[in-house]
């Protein structure tokens, strides 16, 4: 997985940039928000990244602040949401106004998104409120989330990768890892992860 791209801005549109990583062009997506703070062409330009893999395509997906990341990944672990609609929350709202709509259950709001139904925003305030109020409480008690929140949905992402491949349905080992986070915590290893699931089952 490639966790950031460090180099020159080739090319940036409202949709996509080019990191040029020594000699190599990295085509990655990015918000409205990003590319409304990237520098210019030929600059030097630091994107954290999230890799989405499919049978027919490879897509980065790129962010300069590392808050943004963490809420879009927070965003794709709700079901019914891909990574190109992800994109389209993050850029049709700041960070700060998508995060106070979910807390506050402000369903109208994340509805008015283009490509988010009611059954979507309902989804999308139910699964993420109590995360994002945790979150909350944490930076208040000046506790820094984001590497928790990137670290926690990484080793998640690839202990859930790890267990469909391993035989599970995605559906089974997504509640399988849903309910061992609630009982031993969001800080398991990758290990710990499968290991508790292959037991469970």
């Amino acid at each position: 997985m490639i966790a950031y791209l460090d180099g020159k801005l080739a090319y940036k549109d409202p949709t996509l940039a080019i990191v040029d990583v020594q000699g190599v062009g990295y085509e990655v997506k990015i918000s409205l928000a990003t590319y409304s703070k990237l520098p210019a062409e030929g600059e030097k330009a630091k994107l954290y990244t999230y890799q989405h893999i499919k049978e027919d395509a490879h897509a980065l997906y790129g962010f300069l602040d590392p808050n943004e990341k963490a809420l879009f990944m927070h965003l794709i672990s709700v079901s019914g949401i891909g990574p190109g609609t992800g994109i389209v929350i993050v850029s049709s709202m700041s960070v700060g106004e998508i995060r106070q709509a979910i807390v506050q259950e402000d369903v109208r709001s994340i509805q008015a998104i283009k490509g988010v139904g009611p059954k979507t925003a309902q989804r999308i305030v139910l699964d993420l409120r109590d995360k994002l109020r945790k979150d909350e409480l944490l930076a208040k008690a000046g506790v820094d989330t984001v590497p928790l929140a990137r670290q926690h949905n990484t080793n998640r992402s690839e202990a859930l990768a790890a267990l469909v491949t391993l035989g599970f349905a995605r559906a089974v080992a997504e509640k399988t890892l849903d309910s061992i986070q609630q009982k031993h915590g969001n800080d398991l290893s990758v290990e710990e992860l499968i290991k508790f699931a292959l037991k469970s089952n």
